[in-house]
């Protein structure tokens, strides 16, 4: 039995019964049977679906909004950017898709040589709950539009985001099957892999859950893109704007109720501002409210569950007992709910929670470093590899630092870590591999094939 609890007030929202093993065949072979005929569908008529897909998803965004906050906890204004943004991904792909997948042509001694760009079939996504619309269409608009079909295993918390999202695709008009939803909990995801229907899997998740699916699709050689999780280093100069360098600081940290992959957890300043950069940053944090994620004005909901809030609780504890200070925060609020209040660590170093491992939560890490070079050093230092951002007047040093300093997927310079269905977002280390977004995430689940005619 698979169960959505509400966060907030720890009420059950829906239970839903597993599928069975013979169930997800059936579902599996009736979405490759889709797949098969929609493969051979124009790119006018793929577009067409995508863009009733994004006209439905605004039409209901309120209620899908609302559908969110109550599964996981999002503040509601953020749960309806996230609708609207996916709205903007389906747009983005009706739109670029066919220049995206043109056949290529290649000069050589034949007729004619070329790239195609063909789908794979059946892709399963395995999705966590932080984004529970975001994440599923940031996959499925590109996905779909290359010709495959979807199957997902979404996060139990938030089947009813799932089977909401299913009928966008269902009222959008697209064909029956084609996007399914398998109600399996997350350590029976592997079992489905092996379904001979199954020609790739996507996952966004930890780096455990990333592990265990990549060993299980390598054995059976199906191609994976992961979204593994992460510890973003923000670097801030002694030359930054620091009020700017603050506010962004701040906001990328409390996004999600710090509850995203690629929200800011470490951040390394240079010695002459870390004092100042400290108490800015502790007054900011301290004026964000936190409470009813329904309220307009809410800047913190409650973490997604509470053995999450216990996990990133036990965390800043062992960060403490190692030596880190806090300054703000740190301690469990007494009312009912996943609470967990905005959190400001300061004489972090390695061997601390708050430096190593992944703080999923409203918990900043400040760290000192003594110049540019070492805060670089510091910020390399970390198994992730997923977003990096520093913090400078002078563009043209940010983006040096940026291109050839931070190892990461995504860094940016004077602003927070965000995706954008025009950029290629991933990462690498123990921040998993592929690309999703822009024409490289498209074609991640297609079949690059060459063409030659003698």
């Amino acid at each position: 039995m698979l169960q959505s609890i509400n966060p907030f007030n720890g009420e059950i929202i829906a239970s839903y019964n597993e599928h069975t093993p013979e169930e997800i065949n059936d579902i599996a072979d009736h979405a490759a049977t889709a797949q098969e005929h929609w493969a051979e569908t124009t790119f006018a008529e793929r577009s067409r679906l995508m863009d009733a897909a994004a006209a439905y998803l605004r039409e209901r965004k309120e209620d899908y909004a609302r559908l969110m906050t109550n599964e996981m906890g999002k503040p509601i204004a953020q749960s309806r950017a996230e609708i609207e943004k996916c709205a903007s991904v389906c747009t983005y792909y009706a739109r670029h898709a066919a220049d995206f997948l043109a056949n290529e042509p290649i000069p050589t001694e034949a007729s004619q040589s070329y790239i195609a760009y063909r789908p794979l079939g059946l892709v399963l996504a395995v999705m966590p709950w932080n984004f529970p619309f975001w994440q599923v269409f940031r996959f499925a608009a590109p996905a779909l539009m290359a010709g495959n079909g979807a199957l997902l295993k979404h996060a139990s918390n938030v089947t009813g985001s799932a089977l909401a999202i299913a009928e966008v695709f269902e009222k959008a008009g697209f064909p029956k099957h084609l996007f399914s939803v398998l109600k399996v909990p997350g350590k029976k995801a592997g079992d489905v892999i092996g379904n001979q229907q199954v020609k790739a899997v996507t996952l966004t998740g930890s780096v455990g859950a990333g592990r265990a699916i990549a060993s299980r699709a390598g054995a059976m050689l199906k191609k994976t893109v992961l979204e593994l999780g992460g510890s973003d280093p923000y670097v801030v100069l002694e030359d930054a704007d620091l009020e700017q360098a603050v506010d962004i600081c701040v906001t990328s940290r409390l996004l999600n109720s710090g509850q995203s992959c690629i929200a800011a957890k470490r951040f390394i300043v240079v010695e002459p501002l870390v004092e100042a950069f400290t108490a800015r940053y502790v007054e900011v944090m301290k004026n964000k409210k936190m409470g009813d994620p329904m309220a307009e004005d809410t800047d913190v909901g409650p973490q997604a569950s509470i053995s999450l809030r216990d996990e990133l609780y036990d965390q800043v504890r062992r960060s403490i007992k190692k030596g880190a200070k806090c300054l703000l925060g740190g301690k469990i609020p007494e009312n009912s709910g996943a609470w967990y209040p905005p959190t400001v660590l300061t004489g972090v170093e390695a061997g601390m929670p708050a430096y190593d491992e992944e703080l999923f939560g409203p918990v900043a890490a400040i760290i000192a470093a003594r110049d540019e070079a070492d805060a670089i050093r510091i910020a390399n230092d970390t198994v992730f590899g997923l977003g990096a951002a520093v913090f400078t007047r002078h563009a043209d040093r940010g983006r040096q630092i940026a291109e050839k300093g931070m190892n990461a997927g995504c860094c940016f310079v004077n602003d927070f870590v965000k995706s954008d269905p025009r950029l290629p977002f991933g990462g690498i280390g123990d921040s998993g591999y592929g690309r999703e977004l822009s024409y490289l995430g498209i074609r991640e689940f297609t079949n690059i094939k060459t063409v030659l005619v003698k």
